[in-house]
This record gives structure tokens, sequence and C-alpha cells, in this order.
């Protein structure tokens, strides 16, 4: 079996399509935009409305609490409607500022209202966001 290695869970995990997305970003997030590991983690699992999920990356502010959610998919599953509402639901339960979901291809970065209603697409993290 094939494997790439995984900086967060500090282990070789079985190389899959959607474990390669998974790693480009956590490559983007921590050379492009300065996120050190020890502030993101993959693979974190959560309870929403009893049934148990994980999250594919999480990234934690200062105070550590989650500020950012990525879901990711293998290159050409598409993101349809249905897939961001399904990722914006577990926001109920974990309570980040930005949502991310991509397939590697195509990517939807998604950044909750000030008044914490609902959230709105966005093209970039706003600058300073890892200090929030």
């Amino acid at each position: 079996m094939d494997e790439i290695y995984d900086p967060l869970r500090r282990k070789n995990v079985a190389r899959t399509p959607e474990e390669e997305v998974r790693q480009q970003v956590i490559r983007w997030l921590h050379e492009s935009c300065g996120v050190s590991y020890a502030r993101m983690e993959s693979e974190v699992g959560f309870v929403y409305n009893r049934r148990r999920y994980r999250a594919d990356v999480l990234v934690f502010d200062r105070a550590l609490q989650p500020l950012l959610l990525v879901e990711c998919k293998a290159p050409g599953v598409p993101l349809g409607t249905a897939l961001v509402d399904q990722v914006l639901r577990y926001t109920r339960v974990l309570p980040v500022r930005y949502v991310l979901v991509t397939n590697g291809t195509t990517t939807h970065l998604l950044q909750r209202r000030p008044d914490g209603t609902a959230f709105d697409p966005c093209t970039t993290i706003p600058e300073g966001w890892l200090n929030d």
C-alpha cells in the first residue's frame, strides 16, 4: 500500500486521492499562510445530532479555539450545494469563523458574518486572520 506522511498526525497514512488533497491543504496552510503545525489538527472527531463525524482539518486561533474548518474531497468529486450545506451544519458544533471546502481543483471559502448568523463566500482569508 502506498503511503503519504501527515505532519499533523505525525505518521504515514494511506495515500488516497482525498488524502493527497488534505496534505496539499495542510502544506498550503503551513507554507503560504504561516499556520504552524501546532495550530492544526487532522481527522478531528465530533458529534452532531448524535452521530459521529470527523473534520478533515481544523485550524485553531491563539486561544486554541476552532477558527477554520477544512473539508477535503477527492479530485473530481463535485462540490455542490448539498455538500457545502452539510459542512456548514458542522459549524453548529464547531464554532469556526472560516470554512474551506476543496477537491484540490475547486475550492469554496466562506467567512462567518460578524453577527454570526450565516456564512458568505469570500475570495481570500483576510490579513491577520490567525490573530483572531
